[in-house]
């Protein structure tokens, strides 16, 4: 049976890449502190977001326990990506909550189940992926981390014209003011990894998704000039070549 503690339990939340860092802090902080750390590798997932093909039925991601002897309970739901949005996504994932025992394997479902989804450019969803540790048998006061991981999840509908792994290449920087803007004429979600003016890296950290038909504007580092040039995250995880507007 799963014992699950419910004292000393922290909760970390992974958007995007920045679990390892923001852990990787949190435990240097509790080892300054004297704190006992737990040994643990914590749930591996199959991706870094999911894109669904809106040909298909469902689509799929893996999740993995590389522990030696540790189980971890798993809870995994679709969220909207506007969090004042209280309406139901219209996504379910199976199983929603399991056991993954150690050195096991398990993968999601993710499954349409209805909604007015546009047809003529992509919509985008958080797929949350929680992972509990079970508590070990010991007179010790323990300290659980569970990791809350949040993905990109993609609805891409049938029939789109264009390469989305392109089409960061068709984006239109242009300044406004002390502003650096940005629109987007394809159909396609952009993710951006890093945008420069010049040899000055913008500030993108807090809005680096731009929606298809949609614009988004930074503030512009002091002094920048040149040409812009940025990166985008493919659908795969990876990040693409630089693009640049013309000099």
């Amino acid at each position: 049976m799963l014992r699950l503690a419910h004292w000393n339990t922290i909760e970390l939340n992974q958007q995007e890449n920045n679990v390892p860092s923001r852990l990787n802090s949190f435990l240097a902080a509790l080892a300054l502190l004297g704190m006992a750390l737990p040994a643990t590798a914590g749930v591996v997932i199959g991706g870094t977001r999911v894109v669904y093909d809106g040909a298909r039925k469902e689509t799929t991601i893996s999740v993995k326990n590389p522990e030696k002897i540790a189980p971890y309970l798993m809870q995994n739901w679709v969220e909207n990506i506007n969090e004042a949005d209280t309406s139901k996504p219209p996504f379910i994932v199976t199983p929603p909550l399991f056991r993954l025992d150690a050195g096991k394997e398990n993968i999601l479902r993710i499954v349409r189940t209805g909604g007015n989804l546009p047809t003529d450019r992509e919509s985008l969803y958080w797929l949350s992926i929680k992972s509990i540790p079970a508590s070990q048998k010991s007179d010790d006061n323990q300290l659980l981390i569970s990791v809350k991981a949040r993905l990109k999840l993609i609805y891409r509908p049938e029939g789109l014209k264009g390469n989305p792994n392109e089409a960061y290449k068709a984006l239109r920087f242009s300044p406004l003011g002390n502003k650096l803007q940005v629109t987007n004429p394809t159909p396609f979600y952009v993710s951006f990894q890093t945008i420069k003016v010049g040899t000055q890296e913008v500030d993108i950290k807090d809005a680096g998704t731009l929606a298809p038909m949609g614009s988004l504007s930074w503030t512009l580092p002091a002094g920048a000039s040149g040409k812009v040039s940025w990166q985008a995250i493919n659908d795969y995880g990876g990040i693409t070549e630089a693009a640049s507007t013309p000099q």
